[in-house]
């Protein structure tokens, strides 16, 4: 069983490695702040699921493939960077589901495909499943049986922190935003700035080595 000590340190190292802001905390930022509390949730809840896969795939010896394999790495990095930037260039062209607009005809976003996007985005980031692959067998108590049981464990705490930590920044972002929500000035220039960001985000990730 891990100790106290290095529990408090997987807590801290898992706190931080949460707050760093990254694909997963934008998503939910922006859906937040362009259609309210209960999409930053449903955002939050798709790539905390996204996450779960990548666990279960670390749990299991799927992410060992990613490791050592070139080519695999290689086919899910740029199946996510062409995603995030797909999903910037919609934004730049596109009001569709970014902002409410009483006088629209097209409605927000559903919530699954919030849900669905999210769970994509973080899915398809190979550096997700490295990161789960590597961080928690540090933390896994060897020789005493259930190493597969303390990894599960492990990942669920690591994820529980991203619900919280995300929670409250989509409580917050919704009380700051929740009056330019109905601007359509504002609108614009959220899906202008949300659109280059996913594409910068996109441009980084196919650029980057495993």
């Amino acid at each position: 069983m891990i100790s106290g000590h290095e529990l408090l340190i997987f807590l801290g190292a898992a706190v931080l490695l949460n707050v760093a802001p990254g694909p997963d905390t934008i998503y939910v930022l922006t859906r937040t702040v362009a259609q309210g509390r209960k999409a930053g949730f449903l955002s939050s809840f798709g790539v905390c699921s996204g996450a779960l896969v990548h666990v279960t795939g670390a749990a299991l010896g799927l992410s060992v493939i990613l490791a050592t394999s070139a080519l695999a790495f290689s086919i899910v990095k740029y199946a996510g960077a062409a995603y995030l930037i797909y999903l910037g260039v919609r934004a730049l062209v596109s009001r569709e589901g970014l902002h409410i607009d009483a006088h629209s005809k097209r409605a927000p976003a559903s919530g699954w495909r919030i849900f669905r996007e999210g769970v994509l985005i973080d899915v398809l980031n190979p550096k997700a499943a490295l990161f789960f692959m590597a961080f928690l067998p540090q933390f896994v108590v060897h020789g005493q049986g259930g190493e597969t049981i303390q990894f599960f464990a492990l990942g669920l705490i690591v994820i529980g922190i991203a619900l919280i930590w995300e929670g409250l920044l989509v409580l917050l972002a919704n009380v700051l935003t929740q009056r330019l929500r109905a601007s359509v000035g504002f609108s614009t220039w959220l899906n202008r700035t949300l659109g280059a960001v996913f594409i910068a985000l996109g441009i980084r990730l196919a650029c980057e080595k495993a």
